[in-house]
Order: structure tokens, then C-alpha cells, then sequence
């Protein structure tokens, strides 16, 4: 295919949508973001409007593409990467959803699911899913919707709704209503996925009371699924790639042999360990995904979600106002040598892996008359190390794999102190690539493969390059002090709200 030749792929995020243009090289030559509200009616309540998710991601595109000066036909394809969880449910006629997009961080079903565990669901969810009951996925948001928003149930059991993630709400509009797919990715993190089975699971449809009618079709990760509307850009172009954000990611970071593993420092923190054909089940609260599927080869993954990675960031910055910006915050950071005993857990909205602990709450213990601004910049960029060196001592002994090196991405990895810390506190190599785009570029890859803009993984592999290397510096034996530090103060953190049983 000639090089001339252009991927376009969507990142449809939490907070934005972008659009990037990849060249041949794996080059990003152009891109555009646009933010959308965020919409909190109830605390622990978080929505989007679906229609902004689809206009501002629309708008993206056609910026992204004046930018680099290019027309639809110099697109050979397009790929689609999305928010994972998030839950919208429409009219099939009208194309009108029926409620806000349940965002991924909504703890609203936190109750629902704390029930089924105490009726002992929970085993048989995690033998067929591999995840855990928790409002996190996308099940239970379905299941609110339909019973909580007026003649929904019945709009729904007749045939007339249609559900799905971000990634079908995006295809189902690119391709003028016509195609309802989603992949295996995302499919994997609904609770209504079988990995077993590899389908949907009638238990679990009974269970969540979703009919299979409103559910989209199970496609791979790299295939072409449908044609952009002639009345869009890119008109007529194959949509041929999709995958949930931290999948895309995995395969951006070209994390193609088992043991090799990926954290994306975004508002959360998601760390994704190649597996291989074989799943692993977790022994310490981890999740088994599936890692992508390209032809008849499907890989899979172990997960493990931090809720509140960067974002710690952003509320030490706007909430707390000790800081301007980032950067400042960085810099105040490598200003002292330690955090001086102090230790944030940024439970703010519970605890994720491996913890799953709706009911924790933010804590900062430790504070002494000489804690000062500092301080606190330091203790919150070293809790994201703190939550993600967790999830990798899991990860280490569900799989029996050791980590060679950790490659990282997203927004917070652009912060050097936080990956130095990192480097110390798990005593191995993380390194930063030159992208670390690596969400949107893990889609353009799947999208070109499919359509044979890159011949195959190998080829893909050879475009990821390092930028910096972080070495571990200091003594494992003071490391090993500052971990156990935290593990009492997340022990202070954890079942704050829980509430007493009557």
C-alpha cells in the first residue's frame, strides 16, 4: 500500500476526545482535542451526554485532517479507541439515548453489587467473566438504566433500544446507523461477556435483566466492520480497528510477549500484563481480560485498575490549589528528599485493585507540624507508585512471571520524579517511549493491519522507540520501609463509608 497513505484513529477519552493522524512510520502528523463536560448530579454520580461524546469526537476529526492538509481519500483507514465501561443505551429510530453515558469512575451501583456478593454471586461472575462484581462495569449501569428510567424496560425487551460502550455508540454513528459491533476488548469488560464461551452469557443477562436484543455484534480487534457515512469525514473510508483504551494501549506499547507489561498514568492508573493464549486466573483480586484478537488468535492480559492516578494531580492543583500546574508541582516535588512520613490515598472514589473497596475514602495520615506544600506534591505523585507497584506484586504471582521492565504512557508519565519513584520502588527498569500517545496508536495499528497498511506485528513492533530509561537508586531495604507505611495508611483509608448494618 502506498506510503502516502494515512491512518486515522480516535481516542474517544474521560474528559476529551482526539482524533490523530499516523502516518507509515507510526509518526502522529497531526491531531485535535476538544474537551466535554462532565456532569455530576449526586456525589459518587458521574455522567456524560452521549451526544457530546459524539460531536466533539466528530469535530476532532475533521480538525485533525484540515491540519495535516489531507482529503478522505488519503485515509486508509480509521481506528477506534474508547473510554472502557462507560454505558449508553439509545433508541434504534431515532438514534436518541434514553439517559446520560454512565461513566466508568459512577459508583452508583456500589449497594447492587455488594448485595449479590452477600446472596454469594460473586464466584460464579468471576468464573465466567474473569472480572469482580463492582460498579466499574458496565452490567450493572445497564441494568440501573432499565429499571430506574421510566418504560425503558419495556422499550428495551420489544426491540427498540440498542446498548453499548463507547466504541459501538461511535461505529453505530460513523456508519450512519447501520453497523452495531463491538470487540472482544470491550465486550470483556461488561459482565455479560463469557470468556469461557467466548459470547454473551445467558446467566448473566438473566441476572442483570438485559435483553440480548439490545446488544451489539462481537467482532475482533482488526477487522473492517463497516464504511464511514458518505455524509461524514472520512466519507467511505473502513472502519477496521477497535479496542478499549488500555488494550490499545498494550498493543501501542507493543507489549506482544507474555510478561511484558504497560502502565497508562491517565486519571487512572491501568496496568496490563501480556498473559499469552492462555488466561490467567487471579489469585489477588486482579482481573483477566482479553488482551486483543487479531484473526483467530486471541492473547489475553491481567489487569489491575487504580481509580485515581494523575487525577491526584489535578486535585492538588484545582481542589486543594497548592499549585498552578503540574509542572510546579513536579518541580516542588524533587524540591524535598522524601515525602517526611507523609502518605496521601486517593481513595476518592474507593479503591480499586486489588482492594475493590467502593467504601474507602481519600485520606492523608502522617502530617506533622513540618509538613508543608511540598510535601503534599511529593506524597501524591508517590501514591500513584505506591497503587501501581501493588497491582505488579499481584501480577507477579497470579502469572509466575517476573517483570523485566516497566513501559509507560499517559499523561503523568511525562512527570520524571513519578517515574523515578516508580523505578525505585519496584527496583526494575520503567521506561517512556517517544510516543506515549500509545492509546491512539495501538488503534491505528489494529485499523492498518487489517487493511495491510502494515504487514504484521513484527513490522508494527520495530516502529515503538524508547526516550528515556529510569534505573532504580535507592536501597531496597528503605523502599520496603515507605511500602509497609502505605499499607497502614490505605488499612486507615479502606470502609470509611460503609455503612452500618442495621
Amino acid at each position: 500500500m502506498s506510503q502516502e497513505k494515512y491512518i486515522l484513529a480516535f481516542d474517544q477519552g474521560t474528559t476529551s476526545s482526539r482524533s490523530v493522524v499516523v502516518d507509515h512510520d507510526g509518526n502522529i502528523v497531526a491531531s485535535a482535542q476538544k474537551q466535554f463536560p462532565q456532569i455530576y448530579p449526586k456525589p459518587g454520580w458521574v455522567e456524560h451526554d452521549p451526544m457530546e461524546i459524539w460531536s466533539s469526537q466528530s469535530s476532532t476529526a475533521n480538525e485533525a485532517l484540515s491540519r495535516a492538509n489531507l482529503t478522505t481519500d488519503d485515509i486508509a483507514a480509521v481506528g477506534v479507541t474508547n473510554q472502557r465501561e462507560t454505558t449508553i443505551i439509545w433508541d434504534k429510530e431515532t438514534g436518541r439515548p434514553v439517559y446520560n453515558a454512565i461513566v466508568w469512575q459512577d459508583r452508583r451501583t456500589a449497594d447492587y453489587c455488594r448485595q449479590l456478593k452477600q446472596d454469594g454471586i460473586e464466584k460464579m461472575v468471576t468464573q465466567k467473566t474473569g472480572l469482580r462484581l463492582d460498579p466499574y462495569f458496565a452490567g450493572t449501569k445497564v441494568r440501573w438504566i432499565l429499571e430506574n428510567i421510566e418504560g425503558v424496560k419495556q422499550r428495551a425487551k420489544d426491540g427498540k433500544l440498542l446498548f453499548g460502550t463507547v466504541d459501538s455508540w461511535l461505529v453505530w454513528q460513523l456508519t450512519g446507523k447501520k453497523v452495531h459491533v463491538t470487540d472482544l476488548t470491550n465486550a470483556s469488560r461488561t459482565l455479560l461477556y463469557n470468556i469461557e464461551t467466548d459470547d454473551w452469557d445467558d446467566e448473566l443477562l438473566k441476572l442483570f435483566g438485559v435483553p440480548r436484543c439490545m446488544l451489539p455484534e462481537i467482532k475482533s480487534c482488526s477487522e473492517i466492520y463497516g464504511h464511514v457515512d458518505k455524509n461524514l469525514y472520512p466519507a467511505g473510508a473502513p472502519i477496521a480497528g477497535i479496542a478499549g483504551d488500555q488494550h490499545a494501549a498494550l498493543f501501542g506499547q507493543a507489549c506482544f510477549s507474555p510478561g511484558m507489561a504497560k502502565n497508562t498514568y491517565g486519571t487512572g492508573c491501568f496496568l496490563l500484563m501480556n498473559t499469552g493464549e492462555e488466561f490467567v486466573r487471579s489469585k489477588n483480586n486482579l482481573l483477566t481480560t482479553v488482551a486483543w484478537r487479531i484473526g483467530n488468535k486471541t492473547e489475553y492480559a491481567l489487569e489491575g485498575s487504580v481509580f485515581i492516578g494523575g487525577a491526584v494531580v489535578q486535585w492538588v492543583r484545582d481542589e486543594l490549589q497548592l499549585v498552578r500546574t503540574a509542572q510546579e508541582l513536579d518541580w516542588l516535588a524533587t524540591t524535598v528528599k522524601d515525602a517526611n512520613g507523609l502518605y496521601i490515598v486517593p481513595a476518592f472514589a474507593g479503591l480499586g485493585a486489588p482492594h475493590w473497596d467502593p467504601y474507602a475514602r481519600g485520606a492523608a495520615v502522617g502530617i506533622t507540624r513540618g509538613t508543608n506544600r511540598a510535601h503534599f506534591c511529593r506524597a501524591a505523585l508517590e501514591s500513584i507508585a505506591f497503587q501501581s507497584a501493588d497491582l505488579i506484586t499481584c501480577m507477579e504471582k497470579d502469572s509466575g512471571l517476573t517483570l523485566k521492565e516497566l513501559r509507560v504512557d499517559g499523561g503523568a508519565a511525562n512527570s520524571a520524579p513519578l517515574l523515578q519513584f516508580q523505578a525505585d520502588l519496584l527496583n526494575e527498569t520503567v521506561l517512556r517511549p517517544k510516543c506515549v500517545e500509545t492509546t491512539a496508536i495501538g488503534a491505528a495499528y489494529l485499523a492498518g493491519l487489517a487493511v495491510g497498511f502494515w504487514k504484521n506485528q513484527a513490522e508494527v513492533g520495530k516502529k515503538w522507540t524508547k526516550d528515556v530509561t529510569f534505573k532504580p537508586e535507592r536501597d531496597p531495604q528503605e523502599m520496603a520501609k515507605l511500602r509497609h507505611g502505605w499499607d497502614k495508611a490505605v488499612g486507615k483509608a479502606k470502609a470509611w463509608e460503609d455503612p452500618i448494618d442495621e
